[in-house]
């Protein structure tokens, strides 16, 4: 009897320090799954962040957290296109290291003006941009947020150009145009390279627009669309009517001069 109690006495140790050693082990994975996971998150926060150098963040964030590929509609969209005046000519007599420096420094303040009012960055091209209000989910406000914008960006322009002045640099000009309309909004591309962007006659008018701030000698100009959907937000004045590229009447234009 006694035997027979030492032996189940033995077999029970045995079971306990298995037991244990399987505990030790499971907490050994699990502090190594651990820290493979918090690898794996600093990783994918680092990756995040330079995919946002390339993509605006909000698109990040969408296709991050709700996975969906932004099924292609129609759309109400409010654009803006803004462009540097004879920066072309400037970069001949420029350093390229200065020449990427100033185009990137501007760039970065255009942005956080446009951002602050709602908008988002979808393409620089060269040395313009196009910024898109109510694309990426709708925005009942999103003309007056583009005229906003605008005027934000002349604020930071002029901020910019100060700080130019005192490093002995040339200062920059720009024309933006506004206009708005019902395109389709998407994902527009290949597999190997796509963006999210907007396509149709309304976008057309915008970038035939901000062509005309070069004959109207004028920095911010909006189309009748816009004015009426800001209705007396904004001072506006009245340039003539002008033929664009694609369209068979003439573009009734407003200089925006500032809040009403």
């Amino acid at each position: 009897m006694a035997l027979a109690w030492s032996v189940l006495a033995a077999f029970g140790t045995l079971a306990f320090v298995g037991l244990a050693a399987l505990v030790l082990r499971g907490r050994r994975q699990n502090r190594q799954l651990e820290r493979l996971l918090l690898a794996a998150d600093d990783k994918l926060e680092q990756l995040q962040g330079q995919f946002e150098r390339f993509v605006p963040a909000d698109v990040v964030e969408r296709l991050t957290h709700f996975g969906d590929a932004f099924t292609p509609e129609r759309r109400e969209v409010t654009m803006l296109f803004a462009d540097l005046r004879g920066f072309t000519a400037l970069c001949d007599r420029l350093d390229p290291t200065v020449t990427v420096s100033i185009l990137n420094g501007y760039f970065r303040h255009m942005t956080a003006a446009i951002l602050r009012h709602h908008g988002h960055v979808t393409e620089f091209v060269g040395d313009g941009l196009l910024a898109l209000f109510g694309a990426m989910e709708p925005n009942p406000w999103q003309a007056r947020d583009a005229v906003m914008a605008a005027l934000d960006m002349r604020a930071e322009l002029a901020r910019y150009n100060a700080g130019l002045r005192e490093k002995g640099l040339p200062e920059l000009r720009f024309g933006i145009g506004i206009h708005g309309g019902e395109v389709v909004a998407g994902v527009i591309g290949t597999a190997g390279l796509s963006k999210f962007s907007v396509t149709g006659d309304p976008i057309n008018v915008a970038s035939r627009v901000e062509g005309l701030t070069s004959k109207f000698e004028v920095d911010l100009l909006v189309t009748e669309d816009i004015r009426r959907a800001v209705h007396d937000q904004f001072r506006l004045r009245p340039m003539p009517p002008a033929i664009v590229k694609g369209k068979a009447e003439p573009v009734q234009t407003y200089c925006v001069e500032g809040e009403a």
